[in-house]
């Protein structure tokens, strides 16, 4: 089978390849140029540790030693309109995104496979842990990947059955240490390179200073005020906060010193809502942009779900809702439910489907 191959650069793509190239396809990697290097807050210009230029010179010499094919295409102006825009405008109407997931689903998992058609390949491979099987019916199943600890479903929610249908996930079913070893055995030139923790197009972490240099109008001040409407305080803009952020609110506490929490941001009204952290409790929130991986359910359905990436999956009722909606209802509170981000449903180890926290 002919299987075009995402290498990032990263030990967990290069292996995805080598595995597949070991297996006897025909495979051909191809790395995405997603931009030609992020600003920093000095003005000054440097690239991120993930699909920058070292990365795909990473991804290149891999290649060359599994002896396959390796191309590099520019995908700077979608990423720009897809996540970068997306990220910004986010950020700027009082929301918290999540870049990740956008690339995968729009990027990696849509254009890319376009791009694998033409060169006639049957389904495109990445490195992440996750796993797709087949049901009694032959519809195709996102499960999480076998090691929990590095387990990447969550970012996947977004995928439909026909990208599914084409999706491989080599080492979903194997533990990072032994993905490690074999990249060691194999003597390929990232088997002990870090993983990525930073976004790659914000490798300073000044996501603020980031989003005013492009979009200077998020830059406007405004108020701080506690959950009855009195001012306690001043900001630069509502950018600059996430729910559930206490550091660097420029706050000395409440009356009582107790420690106070961003609860809630209002673009419209620059205004930004703190609080005691036990006004951070939701029992329920909505989601829009919903994708089902299987069908919608007809009566409300129980899962576990997740509204971060590491967190804890909780107990939950999901009813759909029309259209492309749903409603989660928790067992018990949850912590700092964030507008923007994914909450993700699960049924045991398989993903139901996911949408965007409203």
């Amino acid at each position: 089978m002919r299987i075009v191959v995402a290498m990032s650069g990263g030990v967990d793509s290069s292996v995805a390849a080598a595995l597949l190239a070991e297996q006897g396809h025909d495979v051909i990697g191809l790395s995405m140029q997603l931009y030609d290097a992020s600003e920093k807050a000095d003005g000054t210009r440097a690239f991120g540790s993930c699909c920058s230029l070292d990365d795909l010179q990473d991804a290149r010499r891999v290649a060359a030693a599994i002896d396959i094919p390796h191309y590099v295409l520019n995908f700077e102006r979608q990423f720009n309109e897809q996540v970068v825009s997306n990220f910004v405008s986010e950020y700027a109407a009082g929301r918290t995104p999540l870049p990740c997931a956008r690339c995968n689903s729009d990027l990696k998992f849509s254009t890319l496979l376009d791009r694998a058609c033409g060169l006639g390949a049957n389904a495109v491979a990445t490195g992440h842990y996750a796993r797709v099987e087949r049901d009694a019916d032959g519809r195709f199943l996102l499960k999480r990947g076998a090691d929990p600890a590095k387990d990447q479903a969550y970012f996947l929610f977004s995928l439909t059955q026909d990208q599914l249908a084409r999706a491989i996930f080599p080492v979903g079913d194997r533990p990072k240490d032994t993905v490690r070893e074999y990249a060691r055995r194999l003597n390929l030139p990232v088997a002990d390179k870090p993983d990525s923790q930073e976004i790659c197009f914000i490798p300073d972490h000044d996501y603020a200073a980031f989003i005013t240099r492009h979009s200077p109008a998020t830059a406007r001040s405004g108020a701080i005020v506690d959950e009855i409407g009195t001012v306690v305080g001043q900001h630069d803009g509502v950018h600059r906060f996430t729910i559930g952020q206490r550091k660097g609110l420029g706050l000395s506490g409440s009356p009582t010193g107790a420690p106070v929490y961003v609860l809630a941001l209002d673009a419209a009204d620059r205004r930004v809502i703190v609080g005691p952290k036990s006004s951070l409790e939701r029992t329920t929130l909505t989601a829009s942009g919903v994708n089902w991986i299987l069908d919608a359910p007809a009566t409300p359905r129980h899962v576990t779900a997740q509204i971060r990436h590491r967190h804890q999956p909780a107990h939950a009722t999901v009813r759909a809702l029309e259209p492309d909606r749903a409603e989660v209802v928790f067992g018990s509170p949850q912590i700092a439910v964030t507008p923007g981000q994914a909450v993700v449903f699960y049924d045991g180890d398989m993903v139901v489907g996911g949408g965007w926290i409203d």
